[in-house]
């Protein structure tokens, strides 16, 4: 028998959704010609300089099946390593093991990268071509999050954007008198917990799995 499952509010709007690319761009302005010429297909010393100062990058991938996932790398500032002018690495530090994004981008080939500097609003999007490496060469390189990683994502540029900083403005992202106190969020661990459905596991176990996660980091 096939489960009933509850319609949500997606299932109502979607109904008078926009239908199409033209429906779409009536409901906006055209965008400034500034807007469409920023975009390049290789990094210029500027862009090469803004990768070299993010310490976060977030990063898009899909499966076979169009599923979509985001997922975010950090490092040192510098860690992800500029190649040439169309090629940027990431290193694998060692995460979850679930390898989301790499799976996705052996089945596409496809991915999207979007670069964040702490205490700064530019932000730099870079899509392109994707594959996985485990070249021992190009691994001793990417060093930066503690040794070399088991694998590296290595994108290759068709599209490389600086975003628009209102996002970040608009957040208060880097201005802690707009930052929420801590106590109006759930913790790490309690998410985990609701989560996991597991009824035999406390609070206290998965605040020590997280302390040893975090201290075993770059194992």
């Amino acid at each position: 028998m096939t489960p009933i499952v509850a319609a949500s509010a997606f299932d109502s709007l979607r109904l008078d959704a926009v239908p199409d690319h033209e429906a779409l761009r009536r409901t906006y302005e055209l965008p400034s010609d500034a807007a469409v010429r920023k975009q390049m297909t290789e990094l210029t010393d500027e862009t090469r300089r803004l990768i070299g100062c993010s310490s976060l990058v977030l990063v898009a991938s899909v499966d076979a099946d169009g599923n979509c996932d985001v997922s975010p790398r950090g490092g040192p500032a510098g860690f992800v390593a500029v190649l040439d002018a169309r090629t940027v690495a990431i290193p694998d530090a060692t995460g979850n093991k679930r390898l989301d994004t790499l799976q996705n981008i052996i089945a596409t080939g496809r991915a999207g990268l979007l670069f964040i500097i702490p205490g700064r609003t530019t932000t730099l999007r870079v899509n392109g071509r994707a594959c996985v490496s485990t070249r021992p060469e190009l691994l001793s390189q990417l060093t930066a999050v503690g040794k070399p990683p088991a694998s590296a994502l290595v994108l290759g540029i068709e599209e490389v954007y600086p975003h628009c900083p209102k996002s970040l403005l608009r957040s208060g992202a880097w201005q802690p008198e707009q930052w929420l106190p801590a106590d109006a969020q759930p913790t790490s661990a309690e998410v985990t917990l609701a989560q996991l459905r597991m009824p035999e596991l406390t609070i206290a176990d998965i605040e020590q799995a997280e302390a040893d996660s975090l201290k075993y980091r770059y194992e």
